[in-house]
């Protein structure tokens, strides 16, 4: 304010800039609310990274209760050992979680399901591996036992994953429609000893929380993204 000027006179400028303040008087909108899409379900995950280089970052997952989505939970995250990159641009065998909005078809483990598991839920067993062989009819997919035209070298003996496998959701990435060599193997599992190969995990107890939280009547997505940027969460 200049000397000599009336406060009475600055009073309303200051009321109108109040007022135009982002989140004056205001509580933002929980993140499922400010995304493009939430997969028409009334469950989410959102598994989101500070950038694309990050390691780390945070699961949530929430409800959609009376027209409004309410935090059910959260957990620290871990992602892939060389970040994030857009799903539709990932290539195989780069370390980097795919970003997008994904359907979670089964869950499955080395573990019995935790109580309350409603999900489909398959028992890992010696003979049961994730074949990532590009070449093979099984290709992003479980297979008991390993076919013949998938290498061994170029799959994954989930009984040989512990405690990463112990609990487990598939997620959807290049699964309905595989494209060869954009990735296969895509899950929400237990943390291992840091960085994931591609995927998102969690502390154990966390994941025996989502498992017993996810309604497939309530068809869950599992969004992953970063706080900004081409990869932000909001704009899938």
């Amino acid at each position: 304010m200049r000397p000599g000027t009336p406060a009475l006179l600055t009073l309303p400028f200051c009321l109108l800039l109040l007022a135009a303040t982002p989140g004056a008087g205001q509580r933002r909108a929980p993140l499922p609310e400010r995304m493009a899409d939430t997969g028409g379900g009334t469950q989410l995950l959102t598994a989101v990274a500070p950038g694309t280089g990050a390691t780390t970052g945070t699961l949530t997952w929430w409800d959609r209760r009376e027209g409004h989505w309410v935090r059910a939970g959260s957990a620290p995250a871990r992602f892939g050992a060389r970040g994030l990159v857009e799903g539709t641009k990932r290539r195989q065998g780069t370390d980097t979680s795919p970003t997008g909005l994904y359907d979670l078809p089964y869950a499955f483990g080395i573990r019995g399901a935790p109580p309350g598991t409603a999900l489909t839920y398959r028992r890992v067993r010696p003979d049961s591996w994730w074949c990532e062989d590009t070449a093979s009819r099984a290709y992003n997919r479980w297979a008991e036992p390993r076919p013949a035209d998938c290498r061994a070298g170029q799959a994954e003996h989930l009984a040989g994953y512990d405690p990463q496998y112990r609990y487990a959701l598939v997620v959807g990435f290049n699964y309905h429609r595989p494209v060869r060599g954009r990735g296969a193997g895509i899950f929400v599992h237990v943390n291992g000893r840091g960085a994931t190969a591609s995927c998102v995990s969690v502390p154990e107890g966390a994941m025996r929380r989502i498992l017993a939280w996810a309604d497939p009547a309530r068809a869950p997505h599992l969004a992953i993204g970063t706080t900004g940027g081409d990869t932000a969460v909001t704009r899938y």
